[in-house]
């Protein structure tokens, strides 16, 4: 079998106890979890501290990695209890931990470089540019977004760096980490791991229901060409799933990296949304990709519970021991090794043989039924003086001992060293006056006349040398919310363009704009979509250059003002705010686009209509169904309020700058967003 399967890694989602036992049992080479408030799915079960150490003796004595979720975002009044979460993980001795905010990245780097770090899906990364910078900043694998082609996948596993991917379980609409639609809506953020997923609810547009509702993903079946492209790791999703789920996708796995035949029917039955998709992994994007789950899908899971049960009541026999007998006139020992771990046990003095000694056939019968523990037999040595022999009861005694001692020894924790945390000067506080204005347009044309702004950001191909010349300094680029590696080299031959007309900064959205406006030599702003919502990520994003950033949207203005760093810091404070971004456009139909004209209304239960705006056929971005505007608030604090147009004539962005600038109240229905109410 190819060396690349054999390493192959099944990544198991364990939600309690009962699945860390399905998924071992069925063969999960690793399990990921959450332990306390800082994991994407605060609603599982998760570990307390005393079983969090025992899932990870419990799996590391079946040779099963733990991969410890802290993979949410996190603000300044939490840093402290997260740094106790970070230390408690380590102490359990895990394998590594999941990461979305750069804090948890530079927690873990200073304090336990033992710990691998893992950037998590959240993070978005979808091409090469963003893979590079997460490795330069000390990522050891990365877990790459849900939305790639496989030949995307190929492309960026081809760098070298370790790449993890989902294989079976829910689609998020958006783009990981750019969802913000159950938090704006619902108060209940992704980002914070209390999704309330809205996007099942019926939303309608065209005429089709449910047109935010994709199915569930599986990749099962092609996992020997994912392996091909270069990913080592496969990932099932579904922390909140029954450990039934858990046991039929990892035993589907194991047997389809095996080359066998499993039974996609029961995986069906377990969890579906009317069947499955690979829309992403072919670049398929189309109306195929959607679907609810039915009475019928509920019926089928019903049926099958029963039967799945079987597949983890009892021990997997994986774990490879060595055997040494030693049996002279006064005495009998047993040595157990494996992985240079061993024990050794004495027995009875061995009895003068009458009929037949104990020879390598008779003492296999009893040392290999290893039934009910993790071990199999690899290899037995004999050391027999004279004509002597030891019944088959106590054979089995000393086997039942020395597997029991063995197992033990592996179970011991090997914690991770917690450094003490160093001295560190003061975060650097802003300035307590009015901010500078900025504002960014989706079109060059939006732009008023007399704009009177400190900054003006432009999309990468709205963009011309005119603007350049009439803006100068005063320009920044906004790079694409996405881009997949066969975007990559377009994006980067206008960059270059613009740069030798005069472009001298960019406004980035993902971390691979990070990486290339170092590689230009360029001014780097960042944008909310970076989701920073504490100062020790903002420090981060410094310390890469960043010498502006406008604020996640989902923490409280209050906590966006007392964020500290030396660069400025901003807040979005108007504009249809982005819920999603989407690669599977609900707009398209079977066929594609169709005569879509690149603008279209999503309607909720409500009646309320949710603009939905095409970006040059690349992707999609849903916006909130009336616009933000804090233009009558109290901004004294920030360095910078962004007015973020879209949708918006010339005119009626002329019109929202006065209001805006002459701090009066706003002239239509809006919301103020999340900034002065409480986000869970």
């Amino acid at each position: 079998m190819d060396e690349r399967i054999l390493k192959a890694e099944i990544l198991a989602p364990v939600g309690a106890p009962d699945r860390l036992q399905a998924a071992v049992r069925c063969g999960a080479n690793a399990v990921y979890l959450g332990t306390g408030d800082f994991n994407a799915r605060r609603n599982a079960a998760n570990f307390d501290d005393a079983s969090l150490a025992e899932a990870v003796a419990y799996c590391h004595a079946r040779e099963v990695k733990v991969h410890v979720t802290l993979n949410t975002l996190v603000m300044d009044d939490e840093l402290e209890s997260l740094e106790r979460e970070a230390e408690k993980i380590a102490a359990a001795g895990a394998d590594a931990v999941i990461i979305q905010d750069l804090a948890v990245l530079r927690l873990l780097r200073d304090r336990c470089p033992d710990m691998k770090r893992h950037a998590s899906t959240q993070m978005a990364v979808h091409n090469t540019d963003g893979a590079k910078q997460l490795r330069d900043m000390g990522f050891d694998r990365i877990v790459l977004a849900r939305e790639m082609t496989l030949k995307e996948i190929e492309k960026v596993c081809a760098l070298g760096i370790e790449a993890e991917s989902f294989v079976h379980g829910a689609l998020c609409m958006s783009l990981s980490g750019g969802c913000y639609l159950s938090s704006v809506i619902g108060g209940r953020s992704g980002n914070r791991g209390l999704c309330a997923q809205p996007c099942r609810l019926d939303f309608k547009l065209n005429g089709r229901d449910y047109a935010l509702s994709l199915k569930d993903m599986s990749y099962i079946s092609r996992m020997r060409e994912l392996v091909e492209a270069g990913v080592s790791s496969f990932k099932i999703e579904g922390r909140m799933k029954r450990p039934e789920y858990v046991a039929a996708a990892v035993t589907a796995c194991r047997l389809a990296l095996e080359g066998k035949k499993f039974d996609e029917e029961t995986l069906r039955a377990v969890f579906s949304r009317g069947g499955f998709t690979q829309g992403y992994l072919d670049g398929k994007r189309n109306s195929d990709m959607f679907g609810v789950r039915t009475k019928e899908d509920a019926a089928a899971s019903a049926g099958v519970f029963g039967e799945l049960a079987g597949l983890y009541r009892a021990e997997r026999s994986s774990v490879p021991v060595s055997f040494r007998l030693e049996m002279d006139e006064a005495g009998s020992s047993l040595a157990a090794e494996c992985r240079g771990e061993s024990v050794k046990v004495s027995g009875a003095v061995p009895q003068r043989a009458i009929s037949r000694a104990t020879d390598e056939e008779t003492a296999g019968k009893a040392l290999k039924k290893t039934g009910g523990t993790p071990f199999f037999v690899k290899d037995i040595e004999l050391s027999v003086a004279g004509n002597i022999m030891l019944p088959a009861a106590e054979l089995n005694a000393m086997r039942r001992e020395a597997l029991a001692q063995l197992l033990e020894k592996r179970s011991q924790i090997q914690p991770k060293s917690f450094l003490p945390a160093r001295e560190k000067a003061a975060p650097v506080r802003r300035r307590s006056g009015e901010p500078e204005i900025w504002a960014r347009f989706e079109k060059a044309e939006q732009i008023p006349e007399k704009e009177g702004l400190a900054r003006v950001i432009l999309p990468l191909f709205e963009i011309s040398k005119d603007n350049i010349k009439k803006y100068g300094e005063k320009l920044l680029c906004e790079l694409p919310d996405m881009a997949y590696p066969d975007d990559e080299p377009e994006i980067r031959e206008r960059l270059a363009g613009l740069c030798a007309e005069g472009l001298r900064g960019i406004y980035a959205q993902n971390l691979y704009g990070v990486y290339l406006a170092r590689e230009h030599g360029l001014e780097l702003a960042g944008g909310s979509l970076l989701n920073i919502t504490n100062t020790a990520a903002a420090e981060e994003y410094e310390a890469l250059g960043m010498t502006a950033a406008t604020a996640s949207f989902e923490p409280s203005m209050n906590r966006i003002k007392k964020l500290g760093s030396g660069m400025k810091l901003g807040a979005v404070a108007y504009g249809l705010l982005p819920l999603m971004r989407l690669r599977s456009c609900p707009a398209r139909d079977k066929t594609g686009c169709g005569s879509c004209r690149g603008q279209n209304v999503l309607t909720d239960r409500t009646g309320a209509r949710f603009p939905l705006l095409c970006r040059r056929k690349k992707y999609s971005v849903l916006l909130n169904s009336v616009p933000l505007y804090i233009g009558d608030r109290n901004l004294a604090g920030l360095d910078y309020a962004l007015l973020y147009f879209t949708l918006e004539s010339r005119s009626r962005a002329g019109e929202v700058m006065r209001m805006f600038s002459e701090r009066s109240e706003f002239d239509a229905q809006r919301t103020a967003g999340l900034y002065f109410r409480t986000l869970q």
